[in-house]
């Protein structure tokens, strides 16, 4: 018998529209597939949606209350799919379902790879190990020891379903339900396979090769098609989703498809210009800095950023330049500042505050405060 779904739910029988609802999300983020891997995820991820989708139809609850979709606090109860069904069984028509293969498609599975932004940066091709379900070896998914088939069921003769007779409060009913001899399939495993005890697949660590695309972010999943479990009795795979972590890059900082460096720079070096070799994730950059340069500049390199994924662009490299004001002067470096000073006329200087632009940093602070 189907679990009461007030009890699947967690909620009391006389919950309100919305508790209902706030307890079907808590539990879908709980078992959805997509971020829940374990097995039986899938199985009770469904059964709390089915619960859900009666409970929070009105015409639905109120035919569920009285003991007519399969609850085992009502009346006997059966399932049914909508008012239709109700109206077969009260006038004693059942539809015939057959019996259900025992081939179902895999769940999808989900695994979290760590990625060096230079492997982000290029693409790699990876080879993954995964522990996962495959066909049984032994009998290739048909879940019988090898020679042997599965027998027709002896209570339903091979139908998947028995029908049962029961009083309610609208009279007579006629209900369908799973043989529970067969558990609906119409056949017995007599002989199961003794390697997968008749699942059809057994679970082994496999190696998967995957072609991570250049430009890959923190996050992005990457889907590999029917590279999920194989499903009960040899069923279709399921597909296999890979999560991207990024590493932290020592040098490089991503934001979305931009690289970010800070470079300091020593006085001497921005007030006379120079030019240095940047390593970057691509090879070396000749980065030129301009006589005067401040402390707070950022050069754009255009291009010089992280791919795109599948599109032929890049974002930019953006160098943070600081310069570094010396301490712990020694006499004689002292006395060549004081000189300078002397030569530049400031050393009495009349400090004003300035005014406070966009571009400065207190500017920015208050942008950001203001937002």
């Amino acid at each position: 018998m189907a679990r009461d779904y007030y009890e699947v739910l967690g909620v009391a029988n006389d919950a309100s529209g919305e508790e209902i609802k706030r307890a079907y999300r808590k539990l879908a983020r709980e078992l959805h597939p997509d971020l829940n891997p374990d097995p039986t995820a899938a199985e009770k991820f469904k059964e709390v949606t089915t619960a859900y989708e009666t409970l929070s139809d009105d015409q639905k609850r109120r035919m569920y209350d009285l003991g007519f979709s399969g609850s085992t606090g009502s009346s006997g109860g059966f399932g049914f799919g909508g008012l239709g069904d109700f109206v077969d069984a009260f006038f004693g028509q059942t539809t015939q379902r057959g019996p259900r293969s025992r081939s179902r498609r895999g769940q999808d599975a989900l695994i979290e790879i760590d990625l060096e932004l230079a492997e982000a940066f290029s693409g790699i091709t990876k080879d993954i190990t995964v522990e996962t379900a495959v066909v049984c070896p032994n009998c290739d998914g048909a879940c019988t020891a090898p020679g042997t088939n599965p027998t027709t069921c002896s209570m339903c003769k091979g139908r998947g379903d028995v029908q049962t007779v029961q009083r309610s409060l609208l009279g007579q009913v006629v209900s369908s339900r799973p043989c529970p001899q067969c558990a609906g399939y119409g056949t017995v495993l007599t002989s199961p396979c003794a390697d997968c005890a008749g699942e059809g697949r057994v679970r082994t660590r496999k190696t998967i090769t995957a072609k991570i695309p250049a430009g890959v972010d923190n996050g992005t999943r990457i889907q590999l098609v029917g590279q999920g479990e194989v499903g009960p009795g040899g069923g279709e795979s399921g597909d296999l989703y890979l999560e991207i972590n990024l590493i932290p890059h020592n040098t490089f900082h991503r934001v979305g498809d931009d690289l970010q460096c800070v470079i300091n720079l020593p006085m001497t070096a921005a007030i006379l210009g120079t030019s240095f070799t940047l390593q970057t994730l691509e090879g070396d950059e000749e980065i030129s800095i301009k006589p005067g340069t401040q402390s707070g500049t950022v050069l754009n390199l255009r291009g010089k950023g992280m791919p795109r994924v599948r599109r032929d662009s890049r974002g930019d490299l953006l160098i943070e330049i600081l310069v570094a004001t010396p301490t712990n002067l020694d006499a004689a470096q002292r006395k060549i500042i004081e000189e300078l000073a002397s030569l530049r006329n400031e050393t009495a200087i009349e400090f004003k505050p300035e005014e406070i632009t966009k571009s400065s940093f207190f500017g920015r602070l208050k942008d950001a405060f203001s937002r």
